[in-house]
């Protein structure tokens, strides 16, 4: 439900050096390529096809889905879990479009 609100702030902030890279946990690789073809997402896509285990996802605690985490260009977590008018909020405050 989220992936739309997650597409359209890239397709909005993109150009300000907004990326996006998508972890799956998905376990069938047929499930998630029909995934990324439906949403027709425009950014990196990975999955390790271990479903809830997941090493990708591990590495940075993730446990539920969906889940998000804004990291600086430094490489520092600086918000998680941002969802719908959050997400989008708290872009335009970094991007300084308040």
């Amino acid at each position: 439900m989220e992936m739309p609100n997650v597409i359209q702030n890239f397709e909005r902030f993109r150009d300000r050096g907004f990326e996006v890279l998508a972890v799956s946990i998905d376990d069938k690789k047929d499930a998630w390529l029909r995934g990324i073809k439906d949403f027709g997402t425009p950014f990196v896509q990975l999955s390790d096809l271990k479903g809830r285990n997941s090493e990708l996802a591990a590495i940075y605690g993730i446990t539920t889905i969906p889940a998000n985490l804004l990291v600086n260009p430094q490489g520092k977590i600086i918000a998680a879990d941002l969802r719908g008018k959050a997400l989008t909020r708290k872009l335009e405050e970094l991007f300084n479009e308040l």
